[in-house]
């Protein structure tokens, strides 16, 4: 009776670890309006294959929840998306060159 508690503890266990190590499910992929520029997709499939998980970003870049917004020049001042798309880590907001890899009409 006791090896099966253990089994089922060790079991839970697993699934929560396993489940924060894919954190970013990598066929989701979120739109965001935007004006002239097109819409904003964000790949979570692109940015897990760089080993990113959910918690890299939220909550600390990005709250979770609806409505909070950012603008191009939050992200040029190194904010949300700006954190790491700063020509060091991963390409540069500020870079015309760039703008068609978030941004679809």
């Amino acid at each position: 009776m006791r090896s099966t508690g253990v089994f089922f503890l060790a079991l839970i266990v697993f699934v929560i670890l396993a489940g924060k190590g894919f954190a970013v499910p990598s066929a989701k992929t979120l739109e965001y309006a935007a004006a002239s520029e097109g819409k904003v997709i964000f790949d979570g499939k692109t940015h897990s294959e760089k080993g990113l998980k959910c918690g890299d970003c939220h909550p600390k870049l990005f709250p979770m929840k609806r409505g909070t917004g950012f603008k191009m020049a939050d992200l040029n001042d190194g904010k949300a998306c700006g954190a790491c798309h700063n020509g060091q880590k991963a390409f540069k907001t500020t870079e015309n060159a760039n703008c068609s890899k978030c941004h679809k009409k």
